[in-house]
């Protein structure tokens, strides 16, 4: 995929006008049984929109809303899952419509593939749906025959309620009904009262405080959006001055609303991470109040954002050394470009010890990515365990390598950087000289970093398959501490995770990513280190979706293979860590960045 392709996709993420419920948000008022629903449109758990489009040849659809923290709709998901077993091959969609304001769109996502539910899931973020339907608790259904028209409404059946578990099922109302209109006949029990957990319609606590700009948006923008929204950021969009941020306005609502930017993908049921870009519940509805308060200004002394980079080029502040390609590459016009290797001195007589680490793109147009490995004598850059001498990598997304202080990455004496670039033609012969720079240590550090590539080669995704998923394991040996995480895919990916299971036997999730998306290519920085004893096992799974329903897919008919293009595949599970013992003996200090 070329690298202008990938900056055209985050920018139509960021600012693409998608109306969900094209025609009943303005018609308004909430539909009763024998009324039609006309169109909806809603993201599914891989940020696909779904619509009647999707269900055009069903004879009945069924919402059923859901949470995942409601205890009465866990209890019913066998049930979900075995009428959806028994019902669609008789043309019937059941869908579970997610409208619960305390569900983000990532642990929505995370909870389907955690019970791995076989019918689509639905985020309705700005509750539209179930206001249009009088969606009251969880779980509730509303059934739709084959014109849309609502015909049934209430509970699943009578075995669970807020108070009562029965051992049987006394009255199968959903499928009663759903057998009833197959057959063309009237429901006869149209309507039951539905028992569950009570959907919060609560109003945003900001819609009646004077918020202004200066004030209460432009700290908040400076924080979690400037990163890539500064000239020359990923983001292309500047939101740097009030003016700009006005005039996207309605924009920024939109994605900020569906939480697509700023973008994050890991479930927040797992892991607390240092970089987390993602907004908290309290960010977002000051900035979706501010927007609909119509965008006041206040204070115009305030009115300018402070720039994230230290020096208006590199982020982890003024390299103390900065290596560049030997010469420009010319890249061409059109074709597949394969790798480009360029091998750099940089003249150390010693080892030297590198704080951060950064990778900046010459002509980001055409660069997909770069990646810098360390050439130390005698030494593998990929051990066969995986383990793997690598300094910085760059693609759009949060790349820097940046440690906690007493943890650095070694450059051992006489050691070479070797460049690896992989460009991406965008239609325009030019040219790249592309560039890394270093911070080192003040001092020998405690610990020094390692980095495992945790690879999956051999891969063989079948044609047309939707959900195929592939492992790879490291074994620790000794004790160590996890400082990030890294799934990569490419664009038939859709989603990873990380498993760490102890010499006992005992599992944890440390790291979910549902939505996986190849345009954003982030680290996930642990808050506080994870302890992993010797012997322990890491394991990283990845899916991928290579159906003609995934609109990635460069070739939904193609077997995929290992490769290193885009349009092949890889599942590589990066993992820095350090071991517990320190290596350098002088304190005996735990790692705590």
């Amino acid at each position: 995929m070329q690298t202008s392709m990938i900056r055209t996709v985050q920018l139509l993420t960021a600012i693409s006008a998608v109306g969900v419920f094209l025609s009943q948000t303005s018609r308004g008022g909430t539909i009763s049984l024998g009324e039609s629903l006309d169109e909806f449109s809603l993201y599914d758990c891989q940020r696909r929109l779904r619509s009647w489009d999707d269900y055009a040849d069903a004879k009945a659809v069924a919402f059923v809303f859901g949470s995942t923290a409601c205890p009465l709709v866990n209890l019913y998901l066998p049930t979900l899952k075995s009428l959806h077993q028994e019902y669609q091959e008789r043309g019937v969609g059941l869908i579970m419509i997610n409208s619960d304001p305390g569900d983000s769109f990532n642990r929505v996502a995370g909870h389907a593939w955690e019970h791995e539910l076989p019918f689509g899931v639905l985020k309705d973020f700005d509750q539209t749906l179930a206001r249009r339907l009088g969606a009251k608790r969880t779980p509730e259904v509303f059934l739709f025959d084959e014109t849309h028209r609502l015909v049934y409404k209430g509970r699943i059946n009578d075995q669970y309620t807020v108070t009562h578990r029965r051992p049987k099922v006394g009255d199968h109302d959903l499928k009663v009904a759903l057998d009833q209109v197959l057959a063309g006949q009237s429901v006869t029990r149209a309507s039951t009262t539905a028992t569950g957990c009570v959907i919060d319609y609560a109003e945003n606590p900001y819609s009646k405080r004077a918020l202004t700009y200066g004030k209460d948006i432009a700290p908040l923008m400076s924080r979690r959006c400037l990163e890539c929204h500064q000239k020359g950021g990923v983001g292309q969009i500047a939101f740097t001055a009030y003016p700009q941020v006005k005039r996207f306005a309605e924009t920024i609502r939109e994605v900020v609303a569906e939480e697509r930017m700023p973008p994050w993908h890991a479930d927040p049921h797992y892991g607390d991470f240092l970089n987390n870009r993602s907004l908290s519940k309290d960010e977002r509805n000051r900035l979706l109040a501010w927007i609909d308060a119509g965008c006041p200004e206040g204070d115009s002394n305030d009115a300018e954002l402070a720039t994230v980079a230290q020096d208006g080029e590199w982020t982890i502040g003024t390299p103390d050394l900065v290596l560049a390609m030997p010469q420009e590459e010319r890249v061409p016009a059109s074709g597949v470009v394969d790798y480009q290797y360029y091998t750099v001195d940089p003249g150390f007589e010693e080892d030297v010890w590198v704080q951060s680490a950064e990778a900046l793109p010459g002509n980001a147009e055409v660069v997909h990515h770069i990646i810098a490995y360390i050439v130390a004598p005698g030494k593998r850059v990929f051990d066969r365990d995986g383990e793997t001498s690598i300094l910085v990598g760059w693609a759009p997304g949060d790349m820097p390598s940046r440690y906690p202080e007493g943890v650095a990455r070694r450059i051992p004496a006489g050691a070479k950087l070797r460049f690896e670039l992989h460009y991406t033609p965008n239609g325009q012969e030019t040219v790249d000289r592309s560039k890394i720079g270093i911070r080192f240590a003040k001092e020998r550090p405690e610990r020094e970093i390692h980095t495992n590539i945790m690879w999956q080669r051999e891969l063989s995704i079948p044609p047309g398959a939707r959900w195929h998923s592939r492992k790879a394991t490291y074994r620790f040996r000794d004790d160590a501490r996890i400082l990030s995480l890294m799934p990569h895919m490419h664009l038939r990916g859709v989603a990873a995770r990380y498993i760490l299971r102890d010499p006992d036997g005992k599992e944890e999730m440390v790291l979910q990513v549902p939505s996986y998306d190849f345009n954003w290519q982030s680290i996930y920085r642990f808050e506080e280190p994870l302890l992993v004893r010797k012997g322990s096992r890491l394991t990283v799974t990845g899916v991928w979706d290579n159906s003609a329903d995934n609109p990635n897919n460069p070739d939904p008919k193609r077997t995929v293979s290992w490769g290193e293009q885009t349009f092949d595949e890889m599942l590589n599970g990066w993992v820095d860590f350090v071991y517990e013992r320190p290596d350098n003996p002088r304190t005996l200090a735990a790692t705590n960045p």
